[in-house]
């Protein structure tokens, strides 16, 4: 490709939200490690010996930590999503992505003023409901496939919004890999983590900025309708903004959705816990690299896709991404050294494929403004979701803890299962309306 070309893309791509993407989870991969150490040193502290084993208490307390955190940032965000949302369908397309993004800012300098000021971690339940306020994640990651599924046609929507899945697994990695390494950094006047919240900070700042000031809106459909109207290409059927809503097809995506998502949920919610105790004993850099591995899956789901669509259906690649799911999630329940996690998440190799797939269906399925919506609203289920599965994994997990450990994951495997009944019904609903349509014409 000539450098002119080579450079025009790269102007091009300032623009999209892909820079957005990539800052983002480069600064919260450094945040999720820093979070996950630091709640570790303050449950040691919170040992009660008397009542239970030092590990068993040390194990309480960070998984009720992380339930109490978990559900305040899965909750608070619902109404200012959904405000977010409506105005982000009037327009104001980017205001979902920013407004969040000042959340994301505020929970890195929250966690940096615990460390540096030695405070409770319970501080952090405050940064969650201030994060949760700015609409959280449950407006920011709506908005950003929102714009990246206007930027790209029906047909290449699916491989766009795995694009963008696999940029936030290529920062999630490089992030997640150093982060352990960062976290070991320490002056005379800085301790352990301090290092890494400011370069997780200043991350977070320059997505704020990025966000603000280049990111612009793509519509590559009103695009169409343009040269159509002068006559400069042949008008085509729009398949990106069907003019009737098919109700049946989004219930069952919306079921097989909430279903996986509570299954990898309520999975993720124990894993970061159970890697630290024993057998496995993880230090930072080893959590560093378990989460790697977990980034990794972004890589080789994108891969897959790829593959798999250029022969199988996309509720096919669903199921195949859900089965990946659940044999790496049951293999794990049986983990007890290193070397098996990292041999049960190499089963999960495509397990990050059904949720952007789904989305991509959801978006065929709804009108074009519409689309912001619909996704978000499936965003606040998948919240509404985690009312249950986020005490209910940590509660198995505390009352298991000394018998069976794994358990949350068999149960987890078990729900993944249960996901693939709807999407083989949409399945089928679809080669349906497939047949009826040749048969019309």
């Amino acid at each position: 490709m000539p450098l002119p070309a080579v450079a025009r893309s790269l102007r091009a791509g300032l623009y999209h939200v892909w820079p957005v993407v990539v800052l983002e989870e480069l600064g919260s991969s450094l945040f999720d490690t820093a979070l996950q150490m630091v709640v570790l040193d303050r449950s040691a502290n919170a040992t009660d010996p008397d009542t239970h084993s030092s590990s068993y208490s040390q194990q309480i307390a960070m998984t009720n930590f992380y339930m109490i955190y978990n559900l305040i940032t899965k909750f608070t965000p619902i109404i200012p999503a959904v405000l977010l949302a409506r105005m982000g369908d009037r327009g104001w397309r980017r205001l979902p992505v920013i407004v969040p993004l000042v959340g994301y800012l505020v929970s890195r300098l929250a966690l940096l003023f615990v460390v540096i000021s030695d405070s409770p971690i319970q501080l952090m339940y405050g940064a969650g409901a201030l994060f949760g306020l700015s609409g959280g994640y449950a407006a920011y990651w709506p908005g950003v496939m929102t714009l990246a599924a206007l930027a790209s046609t029906a047909s290449d929507r699916s491989k766009a919004l795995m694009r963008v899945e696999l940029l936030y697994g290529i920062a999630g990695l490089v992030g997640s890999l150093v982060s352990g390494h960062l976290f070991q950094l320490y002056t005379s006047s800085m301790r352990h983590g301090i290092i890494l919240l400011i370069i997780s900070t200043i991350l977070a700042v320059l997505c704020l900025l990025d966000a603000v000031l280049l990111l612009q809106v793509t519509d590559v459909s009103n695009r169409e309708e343009e040269a159509e109207s002068y006559g400069l290409i042949p008008p085509t059927p729009h398949h990106d903004a069907p003019i009737q809503r098919n109700v049946p097809n989004i219930a069952l995506l919306f079921t097989a959705a909430i279903l996986y998502s509570s299954a990898v949920g309520g999975a993720i919610n124990i894993l970061g816990a159970f890697v630290l105790k024993e057998p496995l004993s993880w230090d930072a850099t080893q959590v560093g690299y378990g989460n790697a591995a977990g980034c990794m899956i972004f890589i080789t789901s994108y891969v897959g896709l790829l593959v798999l669509r250029r022969y199988f259906s996309e509720t096919s690649i669903i199921m195949i991404g859900m089965l990946s799911f659940t044999s790496g999630i049951y293999f794990m329940s049986f983990v007890t050294a290193t070397y098996m996690f990292y041999l049960a998440r190499s089963l999960n190799l495509l397990a990050l494929i059904p949720m952007p797939t789904i989305r991509s269906l959801l978006s065929q399925q709804v009108p074009k403004s519409s689309c912001g919506m619909t996704l978000t609203l499936l965003q606040l289920l998948l919240k509404l979701g985690a009312a249950a599965y986020i005490p209910v994994s940590t509660k198995l997990y505390q009352s298991t803890l000394d018998w069976f450990p794994g358990f949350v994951f068999t149960l987890s495997s078990a729900c993944s299962v249960l996901a693939m009944i709807p999407i083989s019904i949409v399945g089928c609903r679809i080669q349906k309306l497939q047949y009826e349509t040749i048969q019309a014409d």
